[in-house]
């Protein structure tokens, strides 16, 4: 299903990621916030730009600390667009403080953003991307998927041969459990 398993095994930049990150359940809010983020600056790019802008995208945007970038103004903004070690697109940067302040709002709701996902499943992609769009900016159906997917609250990220598949099978993560 994945031919991202046939080209990231041993590579310089997607190994790593591949081995142990894509498809993997998380819970911890910052990386929930990093995904969302690096998947939203990946539109219209390659993954591989951004895995090698991670670091300073981390530096860039505070660790992916929620609340630090929910109060993000226009010299943050400035700083930001003038940052040539990250993607400097004005919607992105927008639409990352405005889904801090989103994630702000379901942790108040929800407890955290991993339970407002939770809470939410299971839905097939549609109803996901429906929902990302009505909550979220700057998500559509392939960032929206691809964030759900690498986080394992929807199938695809490994084929069922890639060895990462089954490391990943013995840790449940959500598209494998019924609500």
């Amino acid at each position: 299903m994945s031919g991202y398993c046939s080209i990231a095994p041993g590579h310089p930049v997607h190994g790593h990621y591949h081995d142990h990150e894509y498809g993997f359940p998380q819970r911890e809010e910052r990386e929930l916030f990093e995904r969302l983020v690096l998947e939203i600056n990946q539109a219209g790019l390659s993954w591989e730009t951004i895995l090698r802008k991670r670091v300073n995208f981390q530096q860039a945007y505070d660790r992916f600390d929620v609340d630090t970038v929910a109060a993000y103004g226009d010299a943050d903004i400035a700083r930001l667009m003038g940052d040539a070690g990250i993607i400097r697109n004005r919607l992105k940067i927008l639409a990352a403080i405005h889904n801090a302040q989103v994630i702000q709002v379901l942790r108040r709701s929800h407890g955290s953003f991993a339970q407002w996902l939770d809470a939410q499943h299971p839905l097939d992609k549609p109803a996901w991307v429906k929902l990302f769009k009505k909550t979220f900016r700057f998500t559509g159906g392939e960032i929206t998927g691809e964030f759900l997917m690498s986080l394992g609250y929807l199938p695809g990220a490994h084929h069922a041969q890639c060895p990462v598949f089954k490391r990943i099978a013995k840790l449940k993560p959500a598209w494998m459990q019924s609500k």
